[in-house]
């Protein structure tokens, strides 16, 4: 139960990033979230537009992994070590808040799920 309620938090934190960077990603509110000039911004829009789809991606095989129940265990598991791992290389080269942001819940994801909380 407790795995799968912090495999949805990932899952909503994804969605939440794929519309920063879909939809927000020139606006005020998306410059303020990932630190943007407005000329960057509206420079890196597609770009960023093509990493939102890609962690919406991550969104959707978690909730698929919450959809099968149980039965889902190692699709949880895979997409939040995607998760992990994209974390730990966002926390390398772009903000170490990554690390706590994305990381973070997903490798506390993967523990309650381990253990089989």
């Amino acid at each position: 139960m407790v795995g799968d309620i912090l495999v949805g938090l990932v899952a909503l934190i994804h969605c939440y990033i794929v519309y920063l960077e879909m939809v927000l990603w020139d606006t005020p509110r998306g410059r303020k979230a990932f630190r943007l000039t407005p000329e960057f911004a509206s420079a890196s829009k597609v770009l960023a537009a093509n990493q939102g789809l890609y962690n919406g991606f991550l969104a959707a095989g978690l909730i698929w992994g919450l959809y099968l129940g149980a039965g889902g265990f190692q699709i949880k598991m895979f997409f939040l070590l995607c998760v992990a791992i994209a974390g730990l290389y966002g926390a390398a080269t772009v903000s170490r808040k990554i690390l706590f942001i994305q990381t973070g819940p997903a490798v506390l994801a993967i523990i309650a799920l381990w253990l089989g909380l």
